[in-house]
């Protein structure tokens, strides 16, 4: 793939965040299928911060001992984050968050079932939609875990509120620390 400048990468996400949220209510108009609930609960705000901490943890873990996800994810993130400045970062959590997860926690998941072969169905397609080539294997394995622990905390919790928290969070944190090791060269 060329690299993209920021103006490209932003329309992308903005793109992408619609064509999502398009896919979501065009689903929910052909399905009898209720999407699931969201509603504003500090409790459920509070474990989505938590999980979104806990899989960051994870993540650096993973980063630092599993070499193939470490390049994968530095090769998504470079392609991603090297031409945005810091303040663009709040978009990588908020429109992936917010969109993806309507779509695949919100809708996909009560479509296929709130149990177990819900959450993997759901969770399969998260992780195939994160697949840039057959090299990032890696990181579609671990974009499919957690794909299923926010399908998960959605199905425990009742709330869309919990993956949504969780989602935007987590990229935020792992953008951020990416974007801060992997400073832009200064411009000369």
């Amino acid at each position: 793939m060329q690299p993209m400048n920021r103006s490209q990468i932003l329309l992308v996400l903005g793109v992408t965040a619609i064509v999502l949220l398009g896919i979501a209510k065009t689903w929910t108009y052909f399905s009898p299928v209720p999407i699931l609930k969201l509603f504003w609960n500090f409790n459920h705000a509070g474990v989505g911060i938590g999980l979104a901490i806990a899989i960051a943890l994870a993540s650096t873990v993973i980063y630092v001992l599993w070499e193939s996800y470490r390049q994968s994810a530095d090769f998504y993130l470079e392609f991603i984050l090297k031409p945005l400045a810091l303040p663009d970062l709040i978009w990588i959590g908020l429109l992936p968050g917010l969109s993806e997860e309507l779509l695949f926690r919100g809708v996909m998941l009560p479509e296929f079932g709130l149990d177990w072969a819900g959450v993997i169905l759901s969770s399969l397609c998260f992780g195939a939609m994160h697949m840039s080539s057959f090299k990032q294997w890696s990181y579609v394995l671990w974009a499919t875990l957690i794909g299923g622990v926010f399908a998960w905390s959605a199905i425990l919790s009742g709330n869309l509120l919990v993956p949504i928290v969780a989602h935007i969070l987590t990229n935020l944190i792992s953008a951020s620390v990416w974007k801060i090791r992997n400073p832009a060269p200064p411009i000369a």
